[in-house]
């Protein structure tokens, strides 16, 4: 089993899992990377799966699916292209002959999902792979477009619970943008530092940063680390009121995302 990021658009990653002969695409915001990809490969589109509406996810579904006859599974309550297998927290779907398990992940959109499999197949040492849209950057984690800071916490709070060598494939390559926010919550990181220099490494040669091992975002992610001690204390530098009152940790997580919001 093989796993290809197929740039699209300025930084989207639509990303492409294959045996050699069929293939799943994650979010094809675009048709014509996956058709290069499938022609230049060899493979049949056999699945289609997507995490939430925003346009940037949804823009090929359409055209890829007619040409292809591929299946389509999404989210069960946001806008899809049509016809479509609509999908809630405990569903499962097969492809590729694997399981992949549908996990409710609101926050970025309100009816955002993300894809789980615990034995993808991926080289030597078969690793989990998680599909989790806007959700959750290398990082970083996605805007709240429509959900609330409540909401996206407890959705990374379920991804975070997953095994560590995860191999995480979100849809944006905001890598270095994302630490260089995270270097400015937690300065003394060492293993954000290094991993800040990895990345740079691998952009300055052209290539991806993702996907991106779950147990070490658990080290550098100040979105996944949000109870941290370092991290509550440099929320509340940015938010001062959280030093008098008594916050919640979501409290602590939004002054994080408003911080993130205005970083330049």
């Amino acid at each position: 089993m093989k796993l290809i990021p197929l740039p699209a658009f300025n930084d989207n990653y639509i990303w492409l899992l294959h045996d050699n002969v069929r293939a799943l695409v994650v979010d094809p915001g675009e048709a014509q990377p996956v058709f290069v990809a499938l022609q230049q490969l060899g493979l049949q589109l056999a699945s289609i799966l997507v995490t939430h509406h925003h346009g940037d996810h949804v823009g090929g579904v359409a055209e890829l699916a007619k040409a292809t006859g591929a299946q389509v599974c999404g989210p069960a309550s946001e806008k899809m292209p049509e016809p479509l297998t609509r999908l809630v927290q405990g569903d499962a779907v097969q492809a590729l002959g694997r399981t992949w398990h549908v996990m409710d992940v609101p926050g970025h959109t309100a009816g955002h999902i993300a894809y789980f499999s615990p034995d993808a197949g991926l080289g030597a040492m078969p690793s989990p792979v998680l599909f989790c849209g806007d959700t959750l950057f290398s990082g970083g984690c996605g805007r709240l477009f429509e959900g609330t800071p409540a909401q996206m916490l407890a959705s990374l709070d379920k991804l975070a619970a997953l095994p560590g060598n995860t191999q995480v494939c979100c849809a944006h390559e905001y890598t270095l943008s994302n630490l260089r926010f995270a270097c400015a919550v937690e300065p003394d990181n060492a293993d954000l530092k290094a991993y800040a220099g990895h990345c740079e490494g691998l952009r300055a040669r052209g290539l991806p940063t993702l996907p991106a091992d779950l147990a070490l975002e658990l080290k550098i992610n100040p979105f996944l680390r949000s109870r941290c001690d370092s991290v509550v204390q440099a929320a509340q530098a940015f938010q001062p009121s959280l030093c008098t009152a008594e916050h919640s940790d979501s409290e602590v997580f939004a002054a994080i995302r408003e911080w993130k919001n205005q970083f330049k």
